[in-house]
């Protein structure tokens, strides 16, 4: 099996990109979950994904693999940052990005993503459900008001998005009660937030997380969980998506599909949900931008369990495009080397592994999301990953 076709990719979890120049610290400061600086004398790029973004991002940007960090960061500014967004996109093969925008700051929106991307890249909006509630607050004058108005919110998202996604996983824990909460629990949650979210509060209530989730789910959208590891904000132990196996029962019902995002280390859990119930689905995300070299070890690990109809592409990428690029590098070459290894030693054929490809990559996700994605895309530059 000479070279496995690995078509455009769905990319069903992604965020936007700093539009601005950014400092050596602050571009370090995306290749690591971590608030602290780097320990002494080295820094964030001696990791897996700082040596995977010099092993992929430096030749579309006009310098060797592996060039030195401040070479790479020197040539980045050089080209400023949006020719560099461009390039990096570009080349990353991306037919559509599902886009969550509830993170704030300067970063770019959906539509600015597909057009750097080029290729005629599609985008759709993924609403973030805690951020969603927050905004709903702010202008808020009662706890009638908010309810009434988040009510009317998780509606207009339903029409408007292919998904929402929840963090509940930050700001409580997995380990919630699963059963929806009832409405004098709301109320009350609600007069108790309402009074900490005017001293600046994030939403962390469980009843109100609840709430919000069961809101969702009822809409009959896709609700995506983030699980796993993350920055130091969440309590690894608490994010085990095993966790989630009373709700995920308790939900069933509703019709609502569960897409249990990254999940590393926990991946091979989130593999046995997506096996033992037919509404949930696993992704792959974070779990291998951040293992690098590792990735198709990782990867195999997801495809041990996880039935290949049920497993989605991902990058999470954030702030720097260089992520959309190892995201998508490092799925193509550990699918590849995989499923080519695969097909050498018999095990399968290589219109399965094919087939395969083709469900993890893009096929999953346009069934998952409802997608009218274009079946081929053509990026701006050829990529050096294939």
């Amino acid at each position: 099996m000479a070279g496995l076709p690995v078509p455009p990719l769905v990319d069903h979890h992604c965020h936007g990109v700093e539009r601005s120049a950014l400092s050596p610290a602050s571009f370090e400061s995306y290749l690591t979950e971590s608030d602290a600086p780097a320990a002494p004398g080295t820094s964030f790029f001696d990791t897996q994904l700082g040596l995977a973004v010099r092993r992929w991002c430096a030749p579309l940007l006009d310098l060797p693999p592996h060039c030195p960090p401040q070479e790479y960061l020197r040539r980045r500014s050089e080209l400023g940052a949006a020719e560099a967004t461009r390039r990096l996109l570009s080349a990353c093969g991306i037919a559509a990005f599902l886009v969550d925008t509830g993170i704030p700051g300067d970063l770019t929106g959906p539509a600015e993503l597909a057009a750097a991307a080029g290729g005629g890249a599609v985008c759709h909006e993924v609403v973030r459900l805690e951020s969603l509630a927050e905004r709903v607050a702010d202008g808020a004058g009662s706890r009638a008001e908010f309810l009434g108005g988040l009510a009317d919110a998780v509606r207009e998202g339903a029409r408007d998005a292919v998904a929402f996604k929840s963090v509940a996983a930050y700001r409580y824990g997995l380990d919630f009660e699963p059963g929806p909460p009832g409405p004098a629990e709301v109320r009350a949650a609600a007069d108790r937030w309402l009074v900490a979210r005017a001293a600046g509060g994030r939403l962390a209530d469980p009843v109100l997380l609840r709430h919000l989730l069961w809101s969702a789910a009822q809409t009959g959208r896709p609700l995506q969980l983030h699980t796993g590891f993350g920055d130091p904000d969440l309590r690894l132990h608490r994010c085990d998506p095993l966790l989630l196996t009373d709700f995920v029962r308790a939900v069933r019902p509703t019709g609502c599909t569960l897409v249990l995002l990254h999940g590393y280390p926990y991946h091979r859990n989130a593999g046995f949900l997506a096996h033992s119930f037919p509404h949930v689905y696993a992704d792959m995300g974070l779990s291998l931008t951040h293992t690098g070299a590792r990735a198709g070890a990782v990867l195999a690990e997801m495809l041990e369990l996880t039935p290949f109809g049920k497993l989605l592409f991902s990058t999470d990428a954030y702030g720097l495009p260089e992520l959309y690029v190892v995201g998508t590098a490092l799925f193509r070459q550990a699918l590849e080397g995989l499923l080519t290894g695969w097909v050498a030693e018999g095990a399968w054929s290589a219109a399965d592994a094919e087939r395969v490809a083709a469900l993890v990559a893009a096929d999953n996700a346009r069934r998952v999301y409802g997608l009218d994605v274009p079946g081929a895309a053509a990026p701006g530059r050829s990529s050096p990953f294939g």
